[in-house]
C-alpha cells in the first residue's frame, strides 16, 4: 500500500513539478525553494524505489 502511494506521488511530481536537470540548474546557485524541491523529489523517488 505504501509503495503504491509513493509510486503515485512520484508520477505526480514528475507531471507537476519542474525538472531542475532539464533547466540545467547549477545546484550551487539554486535558491532555497529549488533546493527543497530537489530534496523532495529525491526523497519521494527513493521511497518509491526502495519499498
Amino acid at each position: 500500500m505504501e509503495k503504491q502511494f509513493f509510486r503515485m506521488l512520484a508520477k505526480l511530481n514528475q507531471a507537476l513539478l519542474p525538472s531542475m536537470t532539464k533547466r540545467r540548474l547549477d545546484i550551487t546557485r539554486a535558491s532555497k525553494l529549488q533546493l527543497a524541491l530537489i530534496g523532495w523529489r529525491a526523497w519521494v523517488t527513493k521511497r518509491a524505489i526502495n519499498q
